[in-house]
């Protein structure tokens, strides 16, 4: 790199919950700069969480972590040109990342969800999510497969 590493923003916590994961969340749910629409599609997600729920020893939030932690990615497949073929090479991945990652897979798959509303749409794939199940696990899976299928290229790593 030309020039020296950016430096990493703080962010501030949400005022619901006083939590910076919960708001690197909305960042990524916001579309067009409408932090408070996007603020209230994920609280409206967690009450419908709240209401959805079969778990009642824990709160909707916890229930959101878990669904997280349930589609965050161990390993990744990076391609790599090596001498003119191209490989698909598994790699770990940074911790992060695989929050980022995780992320934006689940608001991802929550918006191709056929359901009426954000919030309907978002709670849904939170609760398949916290229960290992949904489109956004599915991905996981097969992000999983894929490194465990290319693992014979892992001495190419870079």
């Amino acid at each position: 790199m030309r020039k020296r590493a950016a430096k990493k923003r703080i962010l501030l916590p949400d005022p619901k919950f006083n939590d910076q994961l919960v708001t690197r969340f909305v960042n990524m749910l916001m579309w067009d700069g409408k932090k408070s629409v996007a603020f209230k599609v994920f609280y409206d997600a967690l009450e419908i969480v709240e209401q959805r729920k079969q778990n009642e020893e824990k709160t909707s939030l916890e229930i959101w972590k878990d669904a997280l932690s349930n589609v965050m990615p161990q390993v990744e497949v990076r391609s790599r040109r090596v001498g003119g073929a191209t490989f698909q090479i598994p790699m770990q991945i940074r911790p992060d990342r695989k929050i980022s990652v995780a992320m934006k897979w689940l608001i991802l798959y929550a918006r191709r969800r056929n359901e009426k509303s954000m919030p309907n749409k978002l709670a849904g794939e939170i609760l398949s999510a916290a229960k290992e199940e949904g489109a956004a696990v599915k991905k996981r899976m097969d992000t999983h497969k894929m490194a465990e299928a290319n693992k014979a290229f892992s001495h190419f790593r870079f």
